[in-house]
């Protein structure tokens, strides 16, 4: 037998970058499906969901401002990362999830092609939902997409990796930051994704993850002044309603939760939880006179 202390992990935040303890100094237990201790996670506050707001918005001038195709070679280096810490993830998934190895390995391997999917999307969508617009007279018109701003993101309480990247990725792969609150019951992934994003290229402060009580952080995020929309996919329909509300004093973009049992985060996810938070952009520019041949530059 080895007479080797075990080395037990610290779980932190992921905020601005960094990787700080809850500002309150709390913890609170996480166990696996079978109530056996796993490890003791940051109980975030307020001030935790105020300073990673900061961290968003301080990040979104050079994240929105970034190429399409920068983003986008960011998003694979994800799935890259990921995938050389595969091993990691799958016992974390068996671990939260209460799934066999097999089961868990089929998820992580399903959260890693999520990355790489959105990755491909980055300089696509702009095609999909922008163009030009007929119009009658000596003018032409633009219509293109553009990010929201900082999104406040309930991840998914049951599916903590898979439904967590599948929230998050369409966020930032559209130019917006994130402010990520991780599954109540299961935040070890979440977090341990913050380590991966922090060596991945992306810059600190576009995706902020915490973990603590879903209803006590996303409180003060829905209120927020400075948070343009919020996706509300790990709250149940009384929380939803409680955020919704508080997101309506400043016009936030709200994306309502589906029904648990209605959601399959292993499909295709489609376009639509990347054009949910973009705003579009129509401009108008002169031609000329119309001459008896057509338009004139």
């Amino acid at each position: 037998m080895s007479d080797r202390l075990s080395v037990l992990k610290t779980y932190k935040l992921y905020v601005g970058g960094k990787f700080p303890r809850s500002e309150s100094g709390r913890v609170y237990e996480v166990t696996d499906a079978k109530s056996k201790w796993l490890a003791n996670a940051p109980l975030s506050s307020r001030k935790d969901a105020r300073d990673a707001v900061v961290a968003a918005r301080k990040a979104f001038g050079g994240w929105s401002g970034a190429t399409a195709y920068n983003r986008g070679q960011i998003l694979y280096r994800i799935a890259e990362m990921l995938e050389g810490r595969r091993d990691q993830y799958v016992a974390e998934v068996a671990d939260a999830e209460g799934l066999s190895k097999s089961k868990a390995a089929a998820v992580v391997d399903a959260a890693i092609d999520r990355w790489v999917w959105y990755a491909g999307w980055t300089d696509k969508i702009a095609q999909v939902v922008g163009g030009g617009n007929p119009v009658a007279g000596p003018f032409f018109n633009l219509s293109s997409p553009e990010p929201t701003g900082v999104v406040a993101v309930l991840a998914p309480q049951e599916s903590s990796f898979l439904g967590l990247v599948s929230v998050v990725a369409p966020v930032i792969a559209t130019g917006n930051t994130a402010v990520v609150i991780a599954s109540e019951k299961s935040p070890l992934p979440a977090l341990s994704l913050g380590e991966v994003l922090a060596t991945s290229d992306l810059p600190g402060g576009v995706v902020n993850i915490l973990s603590g009580r879903t209803a006590e952080i996303a409180a003060p995020l829905a209120a927020h002044q400075d948070v343009n929309a919020i996706d509300l996919a790990g709250a149940d329909e009384e929380l939803a309603k409680e955020l919704e509300i508080a997101a309506a004093d400043n016009l936030k973009r709200v994306l309502r939760p589906q029904p648990v049992d209605d959601v399959d985060w292993s499909a295709t996810p489609g376009t639509d939880r990347m054009t949910a938070f973009l705003e579009t952009k129509t401009v108008w520019h002169p031609t000329g006179a119309l001459g008896a041949s057509g338009s004139s530059y």
